[in-house]
């Protein structure tokens, strides 16, 4: 096995990114990642190099985190969340919506079903027939998702203008 320091060096910004884009929120995704990194820690004789380490990991982060999709913890966050949203500050609110690129928001407002994708094929540059076997869906579906996000997306920028 190789030295875990050197998989967490190698690895860990890249998962916590392909988190974030499931989850948006960077803590929640942090989490996620050192939760998939202890799994691969305590059962690293399972892997059996079928495919990269990276490939692998990224697996288990996309997995862990529409786990936590589905879990009460996160809909428990997203009530509380929208409940006491008026008790961020002024200024940490603009900031933090200064730092979401349009693009990013725009994403978000994708369903998951579309969303993954496209974090899929643009961000981890994977082909039809590599997210169709991840998604375990017909490459066929996975075209049909993609161009159907790709057109939302279009459709979002194309309102945006309209009202600026």
């Amino acid at each position: 096995m190789k030295d875990f320091d050197a998989i967490l060096d190698e690895h860990t910004r890249y998962l916590v990114r392909i988190a974030y884009l499931y989850v948006k929120n960077w803590a929640t995704a942090e989490d996620i990642v050192q939760e998939v990194f202890l799994t691969y820690y305590q059962k690293s004789d399972q892997f059996r190099n079928e495919s990269s380490l990276k490939t692998y990991l990224t697996k288990m982060t996309a997995n862990r985190a529409k786990d936590y999709l589905r879990s009460w913890k996160h809909k428990k966050d997203v009530f509380f969340d929208t409940v006491f949203a008026q008790t961020k500050g002024a200024d940490e609110e603009v900031i933090q919506k200064q730092q979401l690129a349009s693009l990013e928001q725009k994403l978000f407002q994708l369903p998951l079903k579309y969303r993954e994708p496209l974090i899929l094929y643009y961000y981890n540059e994977q082909s039809i027939v590599e997210i169709a076997l991840f998604l375990e869906l017909n490459e066929n579906t996975v075209k049909t998702r993609l161009r159907r996000a790709k057109q939302q997306l279009k459709e979002f920028f194309n309102e945006e203008e309209m009202e600026g």
